[in-house]
């Protein structure tokens, strides 16, 4: 396997303006830049993307959050304050010659801007515009803050998550952004296919409500032909409302090991549990589920994490050890993944992040580009539009 920083990358030549902020379309634009688009971040000068105040941990890089570099590298950065009429026109110029627009303000921000589909489609019929909200742009929820702790709350997607006499537990993680930027660029991608075909542009809408009912698939699908019946989470080691035992986390005498499909009683003999091996029917690992969960949570702290592994593996049962992020950065398996990079800003500023996730034709897609400052490139960027 080769990796590379330079060279042809599927979307070489195309430019991206970024006027989003905070994590869903950025995320969006990053992934395109990491494909080989020269994306650039449009900001306004007074504080520009407020993810930049966005602190986790309140870690900070070079005057911004560390969470704003992770989100943003790889852009340039041009700054503007689109009420002013100069800077609009200026605006315009590069809308005009741009292949991809990305934005993410609320119902009514972009229209009052001018910045809207139906204008800029005018000025360029080529241009594929994405766009993402909170919860579409009808209904009743049109105005909410689209935050992402308030989409899974709303989605159900918190209420489906922990044991069942807990309250509902949202994830760890901004997974309705993460989701519908990556939504959105699968739409930009198909529509800059029909492009190529076409010569017309498009515009591409996602939400970030759209994006995690998405997520739940599977589940909402058995819900609505089910007759409309409610999950019920298991009150030992809930992982799937909708699968019986084993599956779930089960504490070990010195860690955690995790359990996903595979026969109660198969498991029962490789663990040496001969509670387990009396429930012969299939429909009892989902009826008796916490009964079954209750023996294994029992059985299974008598020993260490590795003895079980050692057992199960062999036979082919779907197990895994439970790593914290130490352990995984530590793993052989997650260092021959190449998974990590560093970055440089403009200011020498270095940061250690992810890399891209995909491979094309069997290259790693990384750059060395930091996040950049507000306006960083204004000049550059000028000078390029007055150019011609």
């Amino acid at each position: 396997m080769t990796t590379t920083t330079s060279g042809f990358k599927p979307l070489d030549g195309l430019l991206v303006l970024d006027f989003a902020q905070f994590l869903s379309g950025p995320s969006a634009a990053l992934r395109l830049a990491d494909l080989g688009a020269r994306v650039i971040k449009v900001e306004r000068p007074d504080g520009g993307d407020l993810c930049r105040r966005l602190y986790v941990s309140n870690l900070e890089l070079d005057g911004d959050s560390t969470l704003f570099h992770s989100i943003n590298r790889n852009k340039e950065s041009i700054s503007a304050d689109l009420k002013k009429p100069e800077d609009l026109r200026l605006i315009r110029s590069l809308i005009e010659k741009a292949d991809v627009m990305i934005q993410n303000f609320r119902p009514g921000v972009i229209e009052r801007i001018g910045l809207h589909y139906e204008a800029v489609n005018e000025w360029n019929p080529r241009l594929v515009y994405g766009e993402i909200t909170g919860y579409g742009t009808t209904g009743p929820w049109r105005s909410k803050p689209g935050q992402d702790l308030l989409v899974q709350s709303l989605s159900g997607l918190a209420w489906l998550n922990g044991n069942a006499d807990q309250p509902p537990v949202p994830f760890g993680l901004s997974v309705a952004d993460m989701f519908a930027g990556a939504h959105l660029v699968q739409g930009l991608l198909a529509c800059l296919v029909r492009r190529s075909v076409t010569g017309k542009g498009g515009r591409v809408e996602v939400s970030l409500l759209e994006s995690i009912l998405d997520f739940q698939f599977e589940v909402l699908t058995t819900h609505m032909n089910d007759g409309g019946k409610l999950p019920e989470r298991s009150s030992v080691n809930n992982a799937n409302a909708y699968l019986g035992a084993p599956y779930g986390i089960y504490e070990t005498e010195d860690g955690y090991l995790a359990l996903a499909m595979g026969s109660v009683v198969q498991l029962g003999k490789l663990l040496e549990c001969e509670d387990l091996e009396r429930f012969h029917e299939p429909s009892s690992w989902f009826t008796h589920r916490d009964g079954i969960k209750a023996i294994l949570r029992n059985h299974l702290k008598s020993r260490p994490t590795a003895y079980w592994i050692s057992r199960l593996e062999p036979a082919d049962y779907w197990c895994a050890d439970v790593l914290n992020w130490k352990q995984l950065l530590e793993h052989e398996a997650f260092r021959e993944l190449k998974m990590t990079q560093q970055t440089v800003t403009g200011n020498g500023a270095t940061l250690t992040t992810t890399r891209c996730p995909i491979r094309i034709d069997g290259q790693l897609l990384l750059s060395p580009l930091g996040a950049p400052k507000i306006g960083e490139h204004n000049d550059k960027i000028i000078s390029e539009v007055l150019s011609g």
